[in-house]
């Protein structure tokens, strides 16, 4: 199994009618360590009960929490959650908090530097402070994986473009990988030339965008590998995205094929569509009776 560190928010999702711990980055990492890797999370807390409450979630779960600070000037963050008639989500993502402000010190750096890979998203390059420290981190990572969450307001296309140079592997939805390549000022409707183009741009050779019920579309040294979905009922797409990409980091980083990986990928990701809540349990039996049946 591959030793990884996830970078970035943790965070309360408030729904209206309830609340669950998040964030883009540790819903990966909780996914991966179910997995059996070794994962590090790498964030910041405030110093209050949301924060203890989050802390203990996370030691629960079996996650290394030695590098999560406690912030004492900040609180650790709250997003407001809204579904629509489809299950499909939108967020108010309060500024600042807790991990706007991550610190930069050796133990990251060591910690960076014996993974075997390292996983970041966009969200996190909103502050100053949190953005420093991602990119000193990046200087020492082995393997840079690039979530990209485009979360208006809190996002800059020349930022985005600084970390897609810097990534061995991005991944985005397809609404997401149109509006950067339209503000880059390269417009086709065909996904593969758009996925050829991010590629071309940023001379990153894996890239995976994910297409909602349709599946997903791989890039792998210049070959391209689809997987068209598996139906599924859906209750809320809170995270399904976040374990697809911990299931196809998974599979990569254990050299398996990439047609297998984005098989594996989109029945987890599916399966946490069809779920309330971005992290429910899955049992290995279920992700292959669901690839078996398709």
């Amino acid at each position: 199994m591959a030793n990884i560190v996830c970078y970035g928010e943790v965070l309360w999702d408030i729904f209206p009618e309830y609340e669950k711990i998040g964030g883009a980055p540790l819903n990966v990492a909780l996914r991966l360590n179910s997995f059996n890797n070794k994962v590090t999370m790498i964030s910041s807390v405030g110093n209050d009960e949301r924060g203890n409450q989050l802390l203990k979630y996370v030691e629960s779960e079996g996650l290394n929490l030695d590098q999560i600070q406690i912030n004492k000037d900040y609180k650790t963050s709250e997003v407001n959650v809204f579904l629509d008639d489809n299950g499909t989500a939108s967020y108010t993502i309060e500024y600042p908090c807790a991990w706007d402000y991550i610190k930069l010190d050796d133990t990251l750096v060591n910690t960076v530097k014996q993974a075997d890979a390292f996983i970041f998203g966009s969200l996190v390059a909103r502050n100053t402070l949190s953005y420093k420290t991602l990119l000193n981190l990046l200087t020492v990572a082995k393997f840079k994986i690039f979530d990209v969450n485009l979360r208006p307001p809190h996002y800059k296309i020349n930022v985005l473009l600084e970390l897609m140079n810097k990534a061995n592997l991005i991944k985005f939805n397809d609404e997401e990988l149109f509006e950067l390549c339209s503000a880059l000022n390269f417009n086709s409707e065909n996904l593969k030339e758009n996925i050829e183009f991010i590629s071309n741009k940023t001379n990153t050779k894996t890239i995976c965008v994910t297409l909602g019920g349709k599946g997903a579309m791989l890039l792998s040294d210049g070959v391209f590998y689809t997987n068209k979905g598996y139906k599924v009922t859906v209750k809320d797409t809170v995270g399904a995205g976040d374990s697809f990409l911990a299931s196809l980091s998974h599979k990569l980083l254990n050299n398996e094929h990439p047609q297998n990986a984005i098989d594996f990928a989109c029945a987890v990701g599916a399966i946490v569509a069809s779920s309330v809540g971005a992290n429910p349990k899955i049992s290995n039996d279920t992700i292959n009776l669901l690839i078996e049946n398709n």
